[in-house]
């Protein structure tokens, strides 16, 4: 069939746009180690480019329900494609054309975050829409393309900086650009249907309706956690590994943040199979316990090997937690697309504050990152505490979905 009548092409070229959300979210923190030593940059610096990356995507889950409904799914996707492409451009091109090349990283983070934020929202009901059978296993395998996308990006650049040099970088993010320019045009051609957006009956369908229940607000705190526990790890890894442990950037961009989204992946893949035969509290409490396991062993162990082995240990467990929470968000509260797009914001809440408080941790201690990683361990703690009351039933609020 052609591309103007196939949804198996709108269903790739979703898939490519989780990878474009992978590229924004993890190249540049390639480059962290790279934009401190040669711009001068203070880790505190470098923090405000993740929370700054996060918070702009914030802001786009707050006012893109409304933009997509209002203007439409086409325009959308493909207007967040080009400002996640024209980002790309700007990171390569600004901070060696303007004055303060901080600046020019500020802008292009920007620009590229406001593409990333609109394809978050974007994405999953393009694929919801789709006249697909099967279409929680669609679902579970477009979430799974963020992780391969991770590994695409760790695994072309480290490829890149061994066999061109770090000092080229620049042609790197041109290139990078390429992947969401070139699916702009392919979402242009694709067959796009939209969600009707109504709710069940009983059911809140707009955000007033959530914000007056305390088990909405247990789930936004459960997705912030969830959120801080896999970035934290996810945007740090590979100058954890570079400084914190000593190894080589090579070494530790594919055992660091390579190895971290392998195992994402495969937990993503793996978890609607898993959480079916534990059943899904029991096995989310698992990875969070798995989760502040990998966190001690990044902090504090004094081999580099075991503080690798940590960093993989978080990419396993941190994978069932966003969609976990999501899972439980629909089986115990009733909801559309205000649900989702609110449980969506509080995610990227957690994605800019766990990244943000291993850097500033790290730069009160010297620039120790092990301390800022024994802080981050919090923040399974807590999802494990609110999964486990929920599962109690100490918290409630909101009608259960019919929907199972």
């Amino acid at each position: 069939m052609s591309i103007r009548n196939s949804y198996t092409h709108t269903k790739y070229a979703s898939y490519v746009g989780y990878v474009t959300q992978a590229i924004i979210n993890n190249f540049s923190p390639l480059l962290f180690v790279y934009f401190s030593s040669n711009y001068s940059l203070p880790l505190s610096q470098i923090s405000v480019i993740v929370a700054l990356n996060f918070a702009v995507q914030i802001t786009m889950d707050l006012i893109g329900a409304a933009l997509i409904d209002r203007i439409g799914y086409r325009p959308c996707v493909v207007f967040a494609h080009l400002m996640s492409g024209f980002g790309l451009v700007m990171l390569g091109v600004l901070p060696n054309t303007l004055p303060n090349p901080y600046v020019g990283i500020i802008i292009a983070t920007v620009c590229s975050a406001i593409g990333g934020g609109l394809l978050e929202v974007i994405i999953s009901p393009i694929i919801e829409a789709c006249p697909f059978k099967n279409k929680r296993a669609a679902m579970s395998l477009l979430h799974s393309f963020y992780c391969w996308g991770h590994v695409f990006v760790v695994l072309g650049s480290t490829a890149f900086f061994v066999l061109v040099g770090i000092d080229s970088w620049i042609w790197l993010a041109l290139a990078w650009a390429a992947v969401p320019l070139l699916n702009a045009l392919y979402f242009a051609l694709v067959p796009i249907q939209s969600l009707s957006g109504e709710a069940p009956d009983g059911q809140p369908k707009h955000a007033g309706g959530f914000l007056k229940t305390r088990i909405f607000w247990l789930f936004m705190l459960l997705m912030l956690c969830a959120g801080a526990s896999e970035l934290a790890m996810s945007q740090w890894a590979s100058a954890f590994a570079e400084k914190g442990l000593g190894v080589s950037k090579t070494v530790g961009d594919l055992a660091g943040p390579c190895m971290f989204a392998i195992l994402m992946g495969i937990a993503r893949v793996l978890y609607a199979k898993i959480s079916e035969r534990l059943g899904a509290t029991r096995y989310m409490c698992l990875c969070c316990g798995l989760c502040v396991v990998g966190y001690l062993l990044a902090a504090l162990s004094p081999y580099p090997a075991l503080g690798l082995v940590g960093c993989g240990l978080c990419g396993y467990a941190v994978g069932a937690m966003w969609p976990g929470t999501y899972s439980m968000a629909a089986q115990k509260c009733c909801g559309g697309t205000a649900l989702f797009a609110l449980l969506a914001l509080a995610g990227d809440m957690g994605c800019s504050l766990g990244p943000s408080v291993i850097g500033v941790v790290a730069d009160m201690n010297g620039g120790r990152l092990q301390l800022g990683m024994l802080v981050s361990t919090v923040f399974p703690i807590i999802l494990a505490l609110g999964v486990l009351a929920l599962e109690r039933g100490r918290i409630s609020g909101v009608h259960k979905s019919s929907n199972k």
